[in-house]
């Protein structure tokens, strides 16, 4: 007689881990080169590695040597999120083919995984992003929004190979309609075994993504000014940091600027990356946490990205002000107060790093389980008995860290929620 073959907690594992893979068209197109940097058996929540990104320098003129700061840069990655499904099934289930158990068991629960992971890393990603395109223009997503997007990253040096796009369902559709006739055959994506997978054009994989975020800006109002004359790094040496603290006052009292919300400041203008040279173009800044902005006479301070770093000869220079004082600039809001707004995202691989940890593998200690890893995400799977309850119990745990690690080579395609 013939008998059954239980699946294995293996085989469950790598199963479930195709399906998340499928279903998360966001985190598949970041970098998630640094996965082996956690690879230690038994990581826990908190557990941090520092990503050394390059150095720059400045380029000397004549034969007089001028040694400059070798200043280096990191950021960190922490794994401080441990997410999971839990569930309960049956050693008969077990017997089933895997395709109809992964039908009846694993599809449902991924989708629950996948959704909350990308949910928390889109959240995460748009708010350290402050390139834009379709802000001020009260107008739904055309073709040549998307494409000034992948020109602004191209302006900040992003490669133009590995780059991605998702778009809302809604945003989806005013695409779609621009640019009928335009993707590409799809034989090549067929091939990348993504949900969501619209096309590819303009030199990007375009995604349909129904976790986009919406952003509604704040309800900053008043005669807005820079308070303070040294803000910033006004450091003509080779300094840098991921962000700065401005000083703001002139608002009316209790309004205020969200995180995400764009800003610029008045004569304070982007410069190119390389060589240092003003593009004319306002230099944007995205609020890093909520503010109130309490009085008119008063400085609040609000954190921005990147870091207002304006020092002529800093290799890493961002922008310049006219008459290099930052006081009494008059701050602007990128779009309109209290409004929602649509963010889909155009970004380049290394703009953000998501990483998984391998948790420890519990069966060793006597439970029914196993821990693989796939594509860079490590996942685990335990069912045990739980003789109190007289239930078998399951759980599936991913342990990852999400960080910006060039948002540079982001860009926003802000478009007001009411006009799609």
């Amino acid at each position: 007689m013939a008998t059954n073959t239980l699946l294995t907690p293996t085989m469950i594992t790598r199963k479930a881990l195709m399906v998340l893979h499928q279903k998360c068209n966001f985190i598949s197109n970041c970098n998630r080169q640094y996965d082996d940097r956690f690879a230690a058996d038994g990581a826990k929540i908190g557990d941090s590695i520092n990503i050394r990104m390059p150095a720059k320098y400045t380029v000397r003129s004549g034969a007089t040597l001028a040694a400059q700061e070798d200043y280096h840069r990191s950021t960190p990655l922490q794994v401080s999120s441990q997410v999971g499904v839990d569930l309960s099934f049956t050693t008969a289930e077990l017997t089933m083919d895997i395709d109809d158990f992964s039908e009846r068991v694993i599809d449902p629960a991924m989708a629950q995984l996948a959704a909350h992971i990308e949910n928390a890393c889109l959240q995460a990603a748009y708010k350290t992003v402050n390139n834009y395109t379709n802000g001020l223009t009260n107008a739904t997503l055309t073709y040549k929004n998307f494409a000034q997007g992948g020109a602004n990253m191209t302006q900040n040096l992003a490669p133009t190979s590995n780059r991605a796009a998702i778009l809302s369902p809604s945003s989806a559709v005013e695409f779609n309609d621009a640019v009928k006739g335009l993707f590409h055959s799809s034989d090549q994506i067929s091939k990348q075994y993504a949900e969501g997978m619209m096309g590819r054009t303009s030199g990007f994989d375009v995604y349909e993504n129904t976790l986009t975020p919406s952003h509604t800006t704040g309800t900053f109002a008043g005669t807005t000014l820079t308070d303070g004359s040294d803000q910033g790094i006004s450091a003509t040496s080779n300094v840098w940091s991921s962000q700065s603290i401005i000083q703001i006052d002139g608002a009316t009292s209790n309004t205020t600027l969200l995180a995400g919300d764009i800003i610029t400041f008045a004569t304070c203008f982007s410069v190119h990356p390389e060589s240092k040279v003003s593009t004319g173009k306002l230099q944007r800044f995205v609020v890093q946490a909520n503010a109130t902005l309490t009085t008119t006479a008063t400085g609040a301070p609000v954190t921005v990205k990147p870091a207002l770093i304006h020092g002529s000869g800093n290799a890493y220079q961002n922008c310049t002000i006219t008459g290099g004082d930052t006081d009494g600039l008059t701050v602007a809001l990128v779009g309109a107060v209290g409004t929602a707004y649509n963010n889909d995202l155009q970004f380049h691989k290394d703009a953000f790093v998501f990483a998984t940890a391998d948790l420890v593998d519990v069966s060793q200690y006597g439970a029914w389980g196993a821990r693989q890893s796939m594509d860079g995400i490590s996942m685990r799977i335990a069912k045990q008995y739980a003789i109190g309850s007289d239930t078998v119990p399951c759980r599936l745990d991913v342990l990852y860290g999400f960080a910006p690690l060039y948002p540079e080579l982001a860009n926003r395609i802000i478009t007001p929620t009411s006009l799609l």
